[in-house]
C-alpha cells in the first residue's frame, strides 16, 4: 500500500526488452534506497512494481506486457517517473490509501495557471467516471488529489506550487495521458453494490 505522496522524481536511465515486457533501470535521487530490499515494492508513476536489483542511488524492475498495456510513462528513456516506497504500519498517511493498481488512463483536457495554484481538467474513462467524486480522492501518475469538479467523465483538480515541484506532473499539458487511480473504497462498495447482479 502507498499514500499518494510523492518521495521523488527519478528517472528511466534504461529499458531492456524481456520476451514482450520491459526491464527497466531507475536511477532515484533523493529517494533513499537503504532500507529498501530485494522483493520489495516501490510505486514508479502510480504503478506498484517489485524491486530486483539495487545499485547506490538507482533500482531495476520488470514491467509485464499486461502492465505496459494498462499504463503510461513506464517504456520511454529518460522519462522522469513519481517514485514512492511502500508503506510502513507505522508511516503517516499524508494522501489517501493507494493500492499501487492502475484502473485506467486518462487524458489531460486543459492545464492552465492561476497565478496561486494551477487547474488541471482531466477525461477518465467513461467505465471510471462513476468512481469520480466531487471532494473525493483520486490518484494521477501516483499523486493523490482531491477533485474539485465533476462534469460527466471530466473532473477538475487545483495543483499546489509544492505538488508541481516536488511530482511530474508539472510536465503535463493538454493532450498528455496520465494513470488514474481511483478511490479504493469506492471500489470496493461499487462491488459490493452490484455482487447480487453475478
Amino acid at each position: 500500500m502507498f499514500s499518494g505522496i510523492i518521495a521523488d522524481v527519478g528517472r528511466i536511465s534504461n529499458s531492456t526488452d524481456r520476451e514482450g515486457g520491459l526491464r527497466l533501470t531507475i536511477d532515484t535521487n533523493t529517494l533513499g534506497l537503504g532500507d529498501v530490499q530485494l522483493g520489495d515494492s516501490i510505486a514508479v508513476n502510480g504503478v506498484c512494481l517489485t524491486v530486483i536489483a539495487l545499485d547506490g542511488y538507482a533500482f531495476s524492475v520488470d514491467v509485464s506486457r499486461e502492465t505496459l498495456d494498462c499504463t503510461v510513462g513506464l517504456g520511454a528513456m529518460g522519462a522522469a517517473v513519481n517514485l514512492e516506497k511502500a508503506l510502513r504500519l507505522s508511516d503517516r498517511l499524508g494522501g489517501h490509501l493507494v493500492s499501487g493498481h492502475v484502473d485506467g488512463v486518462g487524458e489531460v483536457v486543459a492545464f492552465d495557471d492561476l497565478g496561486e495554484s494551477w487547474k488541471l481538467l482531466i477525461r477518465a474513462p467513461q467505465a471510471l467516471a462513476k468512481f469520480i467524486a466531487m471532494k473525493g480522492s483520486v490518484t494521477i501518475n501516483g499523486v493523490s488529489l482531491t477533485i474539485n469538479r465533476v462534469e460527466g467523465a471530466v473532473f477538475a483538480l487545483n495543483l499546489i506550487p509544492h505538488t508541481l515541484q516536488m511530482t511530474n506532473l508539472r510536465f503535463l499539458k493538454a493532450g498528455s495521458q496520465v494513470n488514474l487511480e481511483v478511490d479504493l473504497i469506492a471500489r470496493y462498495v461499487e462491488r459490493m453494490m452490484t455482487a447480487g447482479d453475478a
